[in-house]
């Protein structure tokens, strides 16, 4: 009875129940039985054991995601063999090294604009704000510039509306997302949104197709331009990009700034570093950065090991897989967690205290357990895509945010994380442009 306890308590508090797994039972544990089998992995070990497994060993389209229904049969979520790696491929091209760079005076100027609003809505006082909407507009806004260029980002409005409805419902637990036979309600409002959702990226798709923009920045037109991937293929893509680039870093930023404006002494430091890189605050925001984030870099790294986007990921076994030395038998649901491993105390002194100087410079033997224990972006040959440019974005915003506003804690307790890794409550902190004599409102 405690196993169906557990198995119904997992896809409503994940975070919760996987650590009260992990306590009670240790960090490898066997759940259910035949067609509802579930294999937990929290020891990072094992973890990196799995990912070294052919990806031919397992399934992600399984009968458990319940993402498919959202981003598309043709999505990178949920692809598997020949196809998944066609399509990971066409994809992967669109992230290079030189394009993330080029991205990088974007990302500045759309959080200075940001920044902005704020400040002008602050009007010099000292007032409390929740940081999670600004930051999650902030991030939708970079994302759309990243994929479709000004013009898709244009449609941000229109494309938050659905996404948020999306969010919303994807929140619900698991078992709620199953399609049912029942005509309207949530699930039909959201189908729709999925529809409309469609129709702005198949309107860029059509558009670009007439009149390119030339721009090889643009990631959705250099996939039409390759010709790799059908319309449908590629909408599916871009859709699960914008829902990937949008939910988990906005989540990762509204609790970076929760923590680092909660650690004594961490802002003041986070604010120097963004001055020496980025020069005075009074100078504007100059061409480039003249100096290293190292701090910034650090302060993310440390909030996505404790409050990774997600509890877990999942992938189901088509064969018998040895991970660790543990036996996983065929069709198992394998959930492997990247919070648990974030947390595992062998890998981690003093686990849950949030220390960016813990990862600096790490002794080999440190700098080795980081690298199998460090998996907010998972593992192997299916990471997730845009990791380096989520952590290049995460650091600016983080670095520019602390150079010109002073962010302060509401309160001592650190939030729970919502189903979907959000902060509960979202990120409300008091806020002051910085070298402002504050005024209460």
């Amino acid at each position: 009875m405690a196993q169906v306890g557990y198995l119904r308590r997992l896809f409503t508090q994940p975070h919760r129940v996987i650590q009260e797994i992990n306590d009670r039972h240790g960090p490898v544990v066997l759940l259910g039985a035949g067609p509802a089998r579930l294999a937990i992995l929290g020891d990072p070990a094992v973890i990196s054991d799995l990912f070294t497994e052919p990806t031919e060993s397992f399934r992600w389209n399984h009968r458990f995601n319940t993402l498919a229904q959202w981003v598309g049969e043709d999505s990178l979520l949920t692809s598997d063999g020949a196809d998944h790696r066609r399509r990971r491929r066409a994809v992967q091209a669109g992230f290079s090294r030189r394009r993330i760079s080029g991205w990088i005076p974007m990302i500045r100027r759309e959080t200075d604009a940001s920044i902005d609003r704020l400040v002008e809505s602050l009007d010099g006082t000292r007032a409390t704000v929740d940081l999670y909407p600004v930051g999650r507009s902030l991030v939708l806004e970079i994302v759309l510039q990243v994929l479709g260029g000004p013009r898709l980002a244009q449609r941000a409005p229109e494309v938050d509306a659905q996404l948020r409805m999306l969010q919303d419902f994807i929140e619900l637990p698991a078992l709620r997302q199953l399609p049912l036979p029942i005509p309207g309600g949530p699930r039909a409002r959201v189908q729709e949104a999925r529809r409309t959702l469609d129709r702005i990226v198949d309107d860029e798709i059509a558009r670009i197709r007439i009149n390119p923009d030339g721009d090889e920045r643009n990631v959705l037109e250099s996939l039409v331009t390759a010709g790799e991937l059908t319309d449908a293929e590629i909408r599916d893509q871009v859709i699960t990009l914008i829902g990937a680039g949008y939910d988990p870093s906005s989540a990762s930023l509204a609790w970076i700034l929760l923590r680092a404006a909660a650690t004594p002494g961490l802002w003041d430091r986070l604010a120097e570093e963004a001055d020496a890189a980025f020069g005075p605050v009074e100078d504007g925001t100059p061409p480039g950065t003249s100096g290293s984030l190292d701090l910034a870099d650090r302060t993310v790294r440390e909030s996505l090991r404790l409050h990774p986007p997600g509890a877990f990921g999942a992938r189901e076994t088509v064969v018998d897989v040895i991970a660790g030395g543990y036996r996983i038998p065929r069709h198992t649901l394998v959930a492997w967690s990247t919070h648990l491993a974030g947390r595992d105390p062998q890998y981690w002194s003093d686990p849950l205290r949030f220390d960016p100087d813990r990862h600096l410079n790490p002794t080999p033997e440190q700098a080795a357990l980081a690298r199998m224990a460090w998996i907010p972006y998972g593992g192997g040959s299916r990471n997730c895509l845009g990791f380096a440019l989520a952590q290049i974005e995460l650091s600016l915003i983080l670095a520019r945010f602390a150079q010109r506003l002073r962010l302060e804690p509401v309160g001592s307790e650190v939030p729970q994380p919502t189903r979907r890794s959000r902060p509960q409550g979202g990120a409300p902190l008091r806020g002051t442009p910085r070298g402002e004599t504050p005024v209460d409102r």
